[in-house]
């Protein structure tokens, strides 16, 4: 037996509503033939919402009942939620996954050595660059979280707005194999301010915070994970300043 449903969704010269689309896409995926009917002005759209007494469009009708906008439809198929994908730790591990994945990839086609060396040092570099990208895109909100547990950037706010570039030029020195002085000392420092500062906030002060590695607006805990993050950094330095002085 077909099934049908009547969607009215805006599209107009300026605007094609996002949840318009998905609505539409998951009706036909459920099987449902679409009577599909563009809102295309303002006013038309107004006049709609007034008519059904809505507040918002997309708006699906099934059987002649209003079933409501994106998120009341995936709620009638009983489906998650889209803002329930994923977890605050998703970012993270998307940047560690990538990170590892570059490293393999670039193996692979032999850009550098196989070994454990190589690649824990060559996936530090890259998740650092990935890390400081994240920060960089909005330096501002990042600051903002970082001064609340970094214990320099407390006493000296600029350093919240240096540590980005900072990691971004170690881990970019770590891959382009720049002299160990030149990039050794900065990630030593910038790794053990790190963990220092996250030790005490977390596991001596109690403290609750969210974690600004990922980015200002990030969700993630203060925690395990950023003091490996800090951990490697300074591991990372440490490694190139002792082969430089074993050679």
């Amino acid at each position: 037996m077909s099934k049908h449903a009547t969607l009215y969704r805006m599209v107009t010269p300026n605007h094609i509503c996002p949840f318009g689309l998905k609505s539409k896409d998951l009706l036909e995926r459920q099987g449902f033939t679409v009577d599909d009917h563009h809102l295309t002005s303002r006013s038309e759209t107004d006049t709609f919402k007034e008519k059904y007494d809505v507040k918002t469009t997309p708006q699906t009708f099934i059987d002649d009942k209003r079933i409501g906008g994106y998120d009341d439809l995936r709620d009638y198929f009983n489906l998650k939620q889209e803002s329930e994908f994923g977890s605050r730790y998703t970012p993270i591990i998307v940047i560690f996954s990538l990170a590892a994945l570059i490293v393999a990839a670039l193996m692979i086609k032999g850009s550098i050595a196989v070994g454990i060396a190589p690649f824990v040092m060559n996936f530090i570099g890259i998740a650092m660059v990935m890390l400081a990208l994240q920060k960089l895109q909005d330096l501002v909100a990042f600051s903002n979280q970082f001064i609340t547990y970094d214990l320099l950037a407390m006493r000296h706010v600029r350093y919240a707005y240096v540590y980005p570039f900072a990691e971004a030029y170690a881990g970019l020195g770590m891959l382009s194999g720049l002299p160990a002085l030149m990039v050794s000392p900065i990630s030593i420092f910038i790794g053990a301010i790190g963990a220092v500062s996250v030790i005490k906030a977390v596991y001596v002060d109690k403290r609750e915070l969210k974690c600004a590695c990922v980015g200002g607006n990030s969700d993630l805990p203060l925690g395990f994970i950023s003091l490996t993050e800090n951990v490697a950094m300074f591991g990372a330095g440490l490694y190139m300043l002792v082969n430089w002085l074993a050679n």
